[in-house]
């Protein structure tokens, strides 16, 4: 590891937020750096791509390598990617070599829906037992050869064995005891969910049997690693979105960056970054890029997400032109898809499938560059998804006021 004494000193009157925007543009891959790379390689180099039944994992490999989503789609069927639950107890899509540790950092999550259940008088062995009574009929029906279960399937084999909260269960989110049993086991990689149609921008799952072997790994030694990653994928955090991202205490941050050598860089801005210290060296020899370059991504791009600082990629004119918009245009996050060129945003824009069209907007007059990337994603989502949900709740209806404003924006 490179010590603190051999690293290159950056002046920090370099760092300032345009530099640094660019340097996560680049980190992020989005300069054509991953171009012909694998959906796995793209997830391992820039990090894990939020799900939640959206299409965001389809453009975050289409925009850093021209991955189509047939391609993506059969990553998945091998299991060299995989939707999984990790960090803070949210679904990303993860490739192969962080299935084990990725599930384990979020295995403490499963225990929430445990907690509700335990409050609404129902024993925990009641639910293990459940549990072990769903993974012997998903072994049975993987070892006929039969596809995998749905809930509803799985309820109708169980019986009496899954039982129904009523009411107050209903309130508190917690119809069955079926979920809490399919949560441990997925947490425990005995169990696996996949899309109905194999598709990740829905949220319609079957479930089959797996068998995941364990990390063998202190949880300390998940959350250094989960920690490294991080900083490896954005280029630098601070200690509040590291926290953010990962919900580590104070404590387990502090040791977690002291565990791999991480150090503390200051910028223009007084922001204290953390990094590790290959990635200073590699930062003191970056030198932004003149040509621009554009990208649409989604609202819950990695960009943006990771350290969820989408208003640090606004300048001051990109500011001006979105202060007083409905939603939460400069929030951290974002109502609106973002455009991007060097890791500002531009522009907004949302997919209208009546018209099969991007409505669009940007704060300053349209480049041909930024023209021509609109119809290349125009005709991909038309050509490969039908529509650009940003979560499953997402609908045409749903975002037809967002389309109107920003139709309005750009003819005025």
């Amino acid at each position: 590891m490179m010590l603190r004494t051999e690293m290159p000193t950056i002046p920090i009157d370099k760092l300032t937020q345009e530099f640094l925007r660019a340097w996560s543009w680049h980190r992020q891959g989005l300069d054509g750096n991953l171009m012909g790379e694998d959906a796995a390689s793209v997830l391992d180099r820039v990090g894990w791509a939020r799900s939640v039944g959206g299409a965001n994992i389809y453009l975050t490999l289409f925009a850093r390598a021209g991955i189509r989503r047939e391609a993506a789609d059969r990553l998945v069927a091998t299991q060299e990617i995989h939707e999984l639950p990790t960090a803070r107890g949210c679904t990303y899509v993860l490739p192969a070599a962080d299935f084990a540790w990725g599930l384990q950092l979020g295995g403490a999550s499963a225990e929430a829906s445990v907690k509700i259940l335990l409050r609404l008088g129902v024993e925990r062995d009641e639910i293990e037992r459940l549990a072990d009574s769903v993974k012997e009929v998903l072994l049975r029906a993987k070892a006929a050869g039969e596809p995998p279960m749905d809930p509803r399937e799985l309820k109708e084999v169980l019986g009496d064995q899954v039982r129904n909260m009523g009411e107050e269960g209903k309130k508190k989110g917690a119809t069955t005891t079926l979920p809490a049993a399919l949560g441990l086991l997925q947490a425990d990689g005995r169990i696996r969910r996949v899309p109905v149609n194999g598709r990740l921008d829905q949220q319609r799952y079957s479930y089959v049997a797996w068998e995941l072997p364990a990390t063998g790994e202190s949880d300390e030694a998940v959350r250094s690693r989960m920690v490294e990653r991080f900083l490896g994928w954005t280029g630098g955090a601070t200690t509040g979105q590291i926290r953010w991202f990962t919900a580590f205490t104070v404590a387990q941050t502090k040791a977690a960056l002291a565990s791999i050598g991480a150090v503390d860089v200051k910028t223009a801005g007084d922001d204290v970054l953390w990094m590790m210290p290959e990635d200073v060296s590699l930062m003191a020899r970056f030198e932004m890029p003149a040509d621009e370059d554009v990208h649409l991504l989604a609202g819950s791009d990695s960009l943006v997400l990771l350290r969820r600082n989408s208003s640090d990629a606004f300048d001051a004119a990109g500011r001006a032109a979105v202060t007083g918009m409905g939603g939460s245009a400069l929030a951290a996050d974002l109502s609106d898809h973002p455009i991007v060129d060097r890791g500002k945003i531009i522009g907004l824009w949302q997919y209208d499938p009546e018209n099969e069209r991007i409505a669009w907007w940007t704060f300053e007059p349209a480049s041909k560059k930024v023209l021509k990337r609109i119809a290349e994603v125009q005709a991909w989502i038309g050509e490969d998804l039908g529509d650009f949900r940003s979560f499953s709740l997402d609908s045409p209806k749903s975002r037809l006021k967002n389309i109107a404003a920003l139709d309005r924006l750009r003819s005025e």
